[in-house]
């Protein structure tokens, strides 16, 4: 059995209050879960949950928000973006030394680029694996793994369906 450290925002369907649930949250399993609540209408719990394996983590999470608040969407899960702030924060090292890796050419090329680069973290893990760069928490990986994908299947989701198919078509140039 592993520790898996992951983060669920849900949203309600209405403007509820979502303080009113936190109690039956504890009660129903999320108490290895810091909750926030930064809007109405909008939940936030970040977990530190023991399991077989991170699927069965995040699952019995999401099961157990559901099961308090039926009509609550999940919106994304994470680690699944990180900066190079993020990922001196996971290697416990400076943001110069990070940048270090970050220049190396076989290095993740990062999905965007603006003031600040940004990568989805499971291939920045897979890449320090492979390369033996720094030591790689493989459940950190494997739900890093798992939130991208989640978060993928989410956004897919509200894709216009027409168009999601010439998309992949272009793709498949």
């Amino acid at each position: 059995m592993n520790y898996y450290d992951f983060g669920l925002i849900f949203d309600f369907k209405d403007k509820t209050d979502p303080e009113i649930y936190l109690d039956s949250l504890y009660e129903a399993g999320c108490g290895d879960a810091i909750i926030g609540i930064a809007e109405q209408g909008s939940i936030a719990l970040d977990f530190m949950r023991k399991s077989d394996s991170a699927y069965h983590a995040v699952y019995s999470a999401i099961q157990q928000v559901k099961s308090v608040i039926a009509d609550t969407v999940l919106i994304q899960v994470s680690p699944d973006i990180v900066g190079v702030l993020e990922l001196s924060e996971i290697f416990e090292c400076t943001k110069q030394n990070i940048q270090k890796y970050v220049n190396k050419e076989s290095f993740p090329k990062a999905f965007f680029k603006g003031s600040q680069a940004i990568w989805h973290l499971d291939e920045v893990l897979e890449w320090f694996l492979i390369n033996k760069e720094e030591k790689v928490d493989t459940s950190l990986l494997d739900v890093a793994r798992l939130a991208r994908s989640i978060n993928l299947s989410l956004e897919t989701k509200k894709a216009n369906v027409e168009i999601f198919k010439q998309a992949q078509e272009l793709i498949a140039i």
